[in-house]
C-alpha cells in the first residue's frame, strides 16, 4: 500500500467484511496487538509495562523467532496474553505464492502449537492460537479464503501505532494512538528491535491514559469455527 492511515477508514472493513478489525463498539475495551516477537529484552519489557496495568494483549509471534526464543515465548503464556500466528518468517502475502505462504504459516503453527503444549500454564486457552495476522497487512484473497477455511480468524487492525519507522517520531507514535483508539479498538504495536524505541515511549503513556478514562485491556479470544 502506498499509503496507510493510522486509523483504518470505513470502506476498507466494508471491502474485506470477513477479516476482523474490531471488536465490540458497546464496552470500554482496548485490545492491544504486539507483532514479530518474540524478541529478547523487547519482549520482557512489554510484559513488564502490561502486568503493571493488568493489561492482557494478543502477542502474533513470528515461528522463527519463537524457535530461537522459546523461553520469551513461555512468559508471553505464563502472563495470560494470547497468541496468534503472523507466519514462520514474513513473507509478503502479495509477492507470496499461495501455497508457498500457506506452508509458511504452517510451519509457524506447527511450532507454536508445539510449544503450547510444553508450556505449564493451566489458564491459556488453545483455541486462541487459531488467530492470523498477515505481515504487513498484504494478502491475497485467495490466501485469506484459504485461510479461514482452515479454521483462522484473520485479524487485522483499527489503529495503526506506525511505531516501526524512523519517519513517525515517538510523540506522534503515541499521538496515531491515543487519537484513534476507541472502544473495541484492535491496536498494533510492534514487540521488535526496530520498532522498540517509538513503542517503549508510546505505550506505557497510552495504558496509562486510557486506564484513567476507564478502560480495560483484554486479549482476542475468538472460539474456533
Amino acid at each position: 500500500m502506498a499509503f496507510i492511515p493510522a486509523k483504518i477508514p470505513l470502506i476498507i472493513k466494508r471491502i474485506f467484511p470477513k477479516y476482523i478489525w474490531n471488536m465490540s463498539l458497546e464496552e470500554n475495551v482496548i485490545y492491544l496487538t504486539f507483532d514479530d516477537g518474540p524478541t529478547p529484552t523487547v519482549t520482557d519489557w512489554t510484559l513488564d509495562v502490561l502486568k503493571q496495568f493488568n493489561a492482557k494483549a494478543t502477542f502474533f509471534c513470528i515461528g522463527d523467532n519463537v524457535q530461537k526464543h522459546p523461553n520469551i515465548f513461555q512468559k508471553i503464556l505464563n502472563h495470560g496474553h494470547a497468541i496468534g500466528n503472523h507466519t514462520f518468517n514474513h513473507p509478503n502475502g502479495r509477492k507470496t505464492k499461495t501455497q508457498d505462504y500457506l506452508e509458511n504459516v504452517k510451519q509457524a503453527q506447527e511450532i507454536i502449537t508445539s510449544q503450547i503444549q510444553e508450556s505449564k500454564t493451566i489458564n491459556h486457552q488453545p483455541s486462541i492460537v487459531n488467530l492470523f495476522r498477515p505481515p504487513y497487512g498484504q494478502i491475497t484473497k485467495d490466501q485469506g479464503r484459504k485461510l479461514i477455511k482452515l479454521g483462522y480468524n484473520i485479524i487485522m487492525w483499527s489503529v495503526l501505532a506506525f511505531d516501526w519507522t524512523s519517519k513517525t517520531s515517538k510523540e506522534k507514535c503515541y499521538k496515531n494512538v491515543v487519537n484513534n483508539t476507541k472502544n473495541g479498538s484492535i491496536v498494533v504495536f510492534h514487540d521488535s528491535d526496530k520498532a522498540s524505541e517509538n513503542m517503549m515511549f508510546a505505550l506505557p503513556k497510552m495504558l496509562e491514559h486510557f486506564s484513567k478514562k476507564g478502560f480495560k485491556f483484554q486479549a482476542l479470544n475468538l472460539n474456533p469455527k
